[in-house]
């Protein structure tokens, strides 16, 4: 584990022909080089932030609030412009990218707060997912292949979203999520809201997508310890800059981060 220094490990790979080139050359899929970015061109919420993400790789972002981690995947989405520095997706030049391009690219994201359409039908929701999508029958076979992933989607398929439990909406999020075949997918606290027994259910399929399907996530989760504990690595955000990186394990093993973040144990 070090400050501000820059720890690889080779993940799974994935099905793209791009993603999967760029696994064999042991390259990161995204990489984020001394990104300023934020709401207004006076004051930058994020100052010099790097890192990077290897397909098949879990990434997990952890820091304080307000150190900058939701603003790293608004500038990433193009939700918030790159007022310095680059980000490269899939050996593109993301760094001006608009929301819906970044679909096209292969990024998807599933948000903090809850997103789904909460009187329209599982499958619905989940038709959502490739709205860009014409073919039908293209859109029927991602839905029964995200059947196959998570079965009790499969059971509640007529059942609106609405009616659905905490843990159930994340999980159809998700399966929206991965309704466009991403080659990353940015999980904004896949946790948030959840009791602790459904999010040790959402972290182990999100660690099952990853070692079954080769799913690329970077995830930024304020439970920092079931968040660093499924990750192959791990980034510490403070006040806009890199703070620590290295190994899941590595983090949880700091003292320095043991003490800030993980409750001193």
């Amino acid at each position: 584990m070090v400050r501000t220094g820059v720890m690889t490990m080779t993940g799974n790979g994935l099905t793209s022909s791009s993603s999967t080139k760029l696994a064999r050359a042991g390259r990161p899929l995204l990489e984020i080089h001394d990104v300023y970015a934020g709401y207004n061109v006076d004051f930058d919420i994020l100052k010099g932030v790097s890192m990077h993400v290897k397909p098949g790789e879990i990434v997990c972002v952890i820091g304080p609030n307000g150190a900058g981690k939701s603003t790293v995947f608004k500038a990433l989405y193009g939700f918030l412009n790159v007022r310095q520095g680059r980000v490269l997706f899939d050996d593109q030049d993301i760094s001006d990218i608009r929301p819906q391009d970044a679909l096209k690219a292969g990024i998807t994201i599933v948000p903090q707060l809850r997103s789904l359409f909460p009187q329209m039908t599982v499958y619905e929701n989940l038709e959502m997912g490739m709205y860009l999508e014409k073919d039908k029958e293209r859109i029927k076979r991602r839905i029964n292949y995200i059947y196959d992933l998570f079965p009790r989607l499969a059971e509640r398929t007529s059942q609106k979203a609405g009616t659905m439990s905490g843990g159930e909406q994340r999980m159809l999020e998700i399966g929206r999520a991965l309704m466009w075949e991403p080659k990353l997918v940015l999980m904004d606290e896949p946790s948030a809201g959840l009791a602790p027994l459904i999010t040790k259910m959402i972290f182990r399929n999100i660690q099952r997508l990853n070692r079954e399907i080769g799913l690329t996530v970077l995830m930024i989760e304020q439970n920092a310890r079931q968040g660093l504990e499924i990750s192959n690595r791990g980034y510490v955000l403070e006040l806009g800059k890199n703070s620590y990186e290295g190994t899941g394990h590595e983090l949880l093993s700091n003292a320095e981060v043991r003490r800030a973040f993980l409750g001193g144990r």
